[in-house]
């Protein structure tokens, strides 16, 4: 296993629509491996693979920093089914360092998936862990945190990043 490098904004791999995951081979479970790694030493709760530069709709959660009885899970080819209410939650990202901000997401959700193993699965989730998924789901389809934001905060975050650099 290996610590990947986190891609940072506004590398263009973060903006695009990851590719669905075809082949549950070697290198599948290689890079999910690596990922787990990568998002406990950064340290994060959940990481996708367009993250760590990899096109594919692959994604790490792991919230029991947070909610001890939630164990680690692998998501692939994730798909929302149902949402439902709203809840207001101050998120940050690994590839958006040293900013968060408050983003409306959905308070439960049902997703379907496949495991690292290609078996299908149907998730009930909500609080942190909805958050969660619809986190890394965003990533997967090419959207950061940063984009669900009001225009006036995204356009002073760009000002201020800009700045940084």
């Amino acid at each position: 296993m290996a610590v990947l490098d986190i891609k940072k904004y506004p590398e263009k791999v973060l903006k695009q629509k990851a590719a669905p995951v075809t082949t549950f081979d070697d290198d599948l479970q290689r890079l999910i491996d690596d990922m787990i790694e990568t998002m406990y030493a950064a340290p994060g709760v959940g990481l996708a693979a367009p993250q760590v530069g990899v096109s594919k709709r692959v994604a790490v959660i792991d919230i029991s920093s947070k909610e001890e009885s939630v164990p680690l899970i692998v998501l692939i080819n994730p798909v929302i089914r149902d949402k439902e209410g709203e809840i207001d939650f101050e998120e940050g990202c690994l590839s958006i360092p040293d900013y968060t901000a408050r983003v409306k997401r959905a308070e439960s959700l049902v997703l379907s998936a496949l495991d690292r193993a290609g078996q299908s699965v149907e998730i009930e989730a909500g609080g942190l862990l909805s958050i969660a998924f619809q986190h890394e789901i965003d990533h997967l389809d090419g959207i950061l945190f940063i984009d669900r934001i009001s225009p006036i905060k995204r356009e002073f975050f760009k000002k201020r990043y800009k700045k940084k650099q």
